[in-house]
């Protein structure tokens, strides 16, 4: 099961983080990929990890707020495999801050990268996926995404994300007539190279024991089954759904 073997798989925001994480997941199914990132020098880095392994990698640099170089970026996937099976929309960022102080610059940088980009890819992307009447497309949104929280504002942050929950639900009902599934996934507190300082905190390692059930945050990996699984042939019945994996963050 969930073998990816011929599978053609684009993800974005791959240079670093959890697209880096769930790139090297998906290599290790089997996949070939596509990865997109603005930093060109940490994708061919990881490119050549990979191949060294067996794995086909195209990287394409590209900046997913930017409609042509996300559409130039669709058509050199489709020239160089002919087609796209798995989108992971994964690129994001945000500037944090809450309502009362949030500049509108803080507001549309934020709502740019992780709700827009969203969408400019998925239409790119689905476009082709659409031809070939196949699909999965997975959006990592977050477990901020489904509720509010208390350790820090961020107030766009939350907004961008809830609406991914719910583009991931009207793409599903969208497309689901060209064979296509989209479905979301909704990380809690995981360790990247942006995040562990913060983590590693005393004061945050006890916010963590006493706001995640599992009382810990989620290790490098631990998201990948999830993306595996909703890339997989198996699931082809599993659309519009809203994967929490957050330690059971979003349970209590």
């Amino acid at each position: 099961m969930f073998n990816l073997k011929d599978r053609v798989v684009v993800v974005t925001g791959s240079s670093s983080g959890l697209g880096r994480q769930m790139a090297k997941g998906f290599a290790g199914q089997g996949a070939t990929l596509v990865l997109l990132a603005r930093r060109k020098e940490r994708l061919e880095e990881l490119a050549k990890e990979l191949e060294t392994k067996g794995t086909k990698v195209l990287t394409i640099q590209c900046d997913v707020t930017n409609t042509k170089q996300v559409n130039e970026a669709a058509a050199l996937a489709e020239k160089t495999f002919g087609k796209v099976d798995v989108l992971v929309n994964c690129a994001g960022s945000a500037k944090n801050a809450g309502v009362l102080n949030m500049t509108d610059e803080e507001w549309d940088f934020t709502m740019d990268v992780d709700l827009k980009s969203v969408f400019l890819v998925t239409r790119a992307f689905a476009n082709i996926m659409k031809k070939h009447n196949y699909g999965r497309i997975i959006n990592i949104a977050s477990m901020y995404g489904l509720v509010g929280n208390t350790a820090m504002d961020t107030v766009a942050y939350h907004s961008s994300k809830g609406g991914v929950v719910n583009f991931t639900r009207a793409v599903a009902a969208e497309l689901a007539k060209y064979n296509i599934t989209c479905n979301a996934i909704c990380p809690g507190y995981f360790a990247t190279e942006l995040t562990i300082d913060t983590l590693k905190t005393d004061a945050f390692k006890a916010y963590m024991r006493a706001t995640v059930p599992l009382g810990r945050y989620g290790n490098e990996g631990e998201l990948n089954a999830g993306a595996i699984f909703l890339a997989s042939d198996e699931a082809s019945y599993v659309t519009g759904v809203i994967l929490p994996i957050d330690g059971g963050y979003t349970c209590i």
